[in-house]
C-alpha cells in the first residue's frame, strides 16, 4: 500500500469519526463495557479453575478406625493401607492429637469442647494422601472395604461442586458476551452505516471512476478497528484496576489464596480484549459495508 494511500485512507477515518462523534462515543462506550464484562468472567473462571485444581491436587482422604483395634492390628492396617496402588503418604492420627487439632480449629470458640470434660469421642485415625487425584476414589472404596475401618471420606465433593459453579459461570459469561457481542456490532455496523450513506455521492463516483471495493471498503474497516481498539484499551485499563484491587481485597482477608498473580496473567488479558475489540471492529464494519458494495 502507498505511503499516500494509507495517509487518505487514515484521515478519512478520523475525518468520520469527528462527523459522527455521538455514535463514536456509543460505539467505544459499548465496546467497553461488553469487553470488560468478558473480562471479568474470563478472569473469574480463570482463578477458580486455579482453585479447584490446587484444592483438587490437595486431596486427603481422612480414615476412621474403628474403636476396638489393637496397636498390631492398626500398624497392619496402615501398612495394608501404603501397599495400595496410588499410595503416597499414610500419616496416624490418634484421637488425642485430633482433639488437640480441633481445639485450634475452633479457636475462640473451643470452650464449646468444655461439655466434653475427659470424655474424648473422636477416633483414632489415618490421613492418606495420594499420588494423583484420580485415583482417590478407587482408594478410598478399597480402604473402607478393609477390616478395621469405620470410614473412608475424602473432600472429592466439594472439589465437584466447584468444578459445577466454574461450568456454570463459564456458561452464562459465554452467553452474556454473544448477547453484548451482538450488541455492539449492531452499535458498529449502524455508527459505518450512517458513515456510508453520508458518502454515498462520493462513494459512487468512485466507483464509477474504476475504484475497486476494497478501496473504498478500507476506510470504513480501518473505522471499525479503531473503535474497537479505544473500547478495548479503555476495558483493559479498567481490568487491570478492577483485578487490582480485587486482589488487594482479598489477601488482606485470605493471605493464601491462591489467586493467579497479576504479571504476567493480566498482561494476557490485556492482549485477549485488546484482540476481541479489534476483531468486533473489523467485523460490525464488514457486515455494513456488504449489503452496500453488492447491491
Amino acid at each position: 500500500m502507498k505511503l499516500r494511500t494509507s495517509e487518505y485512507f487514515i484521515a478519512e477515518v478520523f475525518r468520520s469519526l469527528r462527523r459522527n462523534n455521538w455514535m463514536t462515543f456509543a460505539s467505544i462506550g459499548t465496546v467497553t463495557v461488553s469487553l470488560f464484562v468478558l473480562g471479568v468472567f474470563l478472569i473469574l473462571v480463570l482463578n477458580m479453575n486455579r482453585l479447584a485444581g490446587m484444592l483438587e491436587s490437595q486431596v486427603q482422604i481422612s480414615v476412621y478406625l474403628e474403636d476396638h483395634l489393637t496397636d498390631r492390628e492398626k500398624r497392619q492396617l496402615e501398612y495394608d493401607i501404603t501397599s495400595l496402588q496410588g499410595i503416597d503418604t499414610v500419616k496416624y492420627v490418634d484421637r488425642d492429637e485430633a482433639k488437640t487439632r480441633l481445639q485450634e480449629r475452633l479457636g475462640d470458640q473451643k470452650y464449646l469442647l468444655d461439655a466434653l470434660s475427659d470424655d474424648n469421642p473422636l477416633p483414632d485415625a489415618f490421613e492418606v494422601t495420594v499420588t494423583t487425584p484420580a485415583v482417590v476414589e478407587s482408594a478410598a472404596s478399597a480402604i473402607s472395604a478393609m477390616s478395621g475401618v469405620e470410614e473412608a471420606k475424602y473432600g472429592q465433593d466439594v472439589i465437584e461442586h466447584l468444578f459445577d459453579i466454574t461450568r456454570l459461570m463459564r456458561i452464562f459469561g459465554l452467553v452474556l458476551m454473544l448477547l453484548l457481542g451482538a450488541a455492539t456490532l449492531f452499535i458498529i455496523a449502524n455508527t459505518i452505516r450512517l458513515t456510508v450513506f453520508a458518502r454515498r455521492k462520493e462513494i459512487a463516483i468512485m466507483k464509477y471512476v474504476g475504484a475497486t471495493d476494497w478501496f473504498i471498503r478500507w476506510p470504513f474497516l480501518l473505522e471499525g478497528i479503531v473503535l474497537g481498539c479505544f473500547g478495548g484499551i479503555i476495558a483493559a485499563v479498567a481490568l487491570r484496576s478492577f483485578y487490582a484491587a480485587m486482589a488487594a481485597q482479598i489477601y488482606s482477608t485470605l493471605a493464601f489464596f491462591p489467586l493467579l498473580p497479576q504479571y504476567p496473567f493480566m498482561n494476557y488479558v490485556t492482549l485477549a480484549i485488546l484482540g476481541s475489540g479489534i476483531v468486533i471492529g473489523a467485523i460490525g464494519s464488514l457486515i455494513s459495508l456488504k449489503r452496500f458494495l453488492r447491491v
